[in-house]
């Protein structure tokens, strides 16, 4: 997928979790873990601007997922320790969402006829939907449009409920 198409599963992945946490009563947290999840969509895909690695290789598992969330959520700690705060549950909340956002990455890289690798190293299983090539710009807006779609369903569930 491309851009577009990312940030659209990155939001149709973290809908109902920011739903959950918007009803817990932070709102402004439930909006932050949607701007981190999107920010973070498309990260897999510097493996295009970093010299003998290969495209949809060790940025598209789920090891890079792990990895990425470990790092954001250290990155958490850290800049909480710097303001003298303590919360864990912020930095496994960050890393959670760091880890979604990869993963949302290697499911819109699954549709297509390249898919992915995601058990590498444990496993060379390739898995493709085969439902649309990256490009498809059909495909990446409706991706974006479902996003979309879902990130307002879920604020109506929260103003209705909440």
């Amino acid at each position: 997928m491309y851009q577009l198409g990312h940030y659209g599963v990155a939001l149709l992945t973290y809908a109902p979790v920011g739903a959950v946490v918007a009803l817990t009563g932070d709102e402004f947290l439930a909006v932050g873990g949607a701007a981190l999840c999107v920010s973070l969509s498309t990260l897999p895909d510097c493996d295009q601007r970093i010299p003998f690695v290969a495209h949809r290789g060790p940025t598209h598992t789920l090891l890079f997922a792990l990895l990425v969330g470990v790092i954001v959520g250290g990155m958490t700690v850290l800049s909480l320790g710097a303001l003298d705060i303590y919360d864990p549950r912020l930095a496994w909340f960050t890393a959670g969402i760091a880890t979604l956002s990869i993963c949302s990455h290697l499911l819109a890289d699954a549709l297509t006829p390249m898919g992915i690798t995601p058990f590498w190293p444990l496993s060379r299983a390739h898995f493709s939907l085969n439902l649309t090539p990256a490009k498809n710009p059909i495909a990446n807006y409706l991706l974006l449009g479902l996003g979309i779609g879902a990130t307002i369903l879920a604020m109506f569930v929260v103003t209705s409920v909440g």
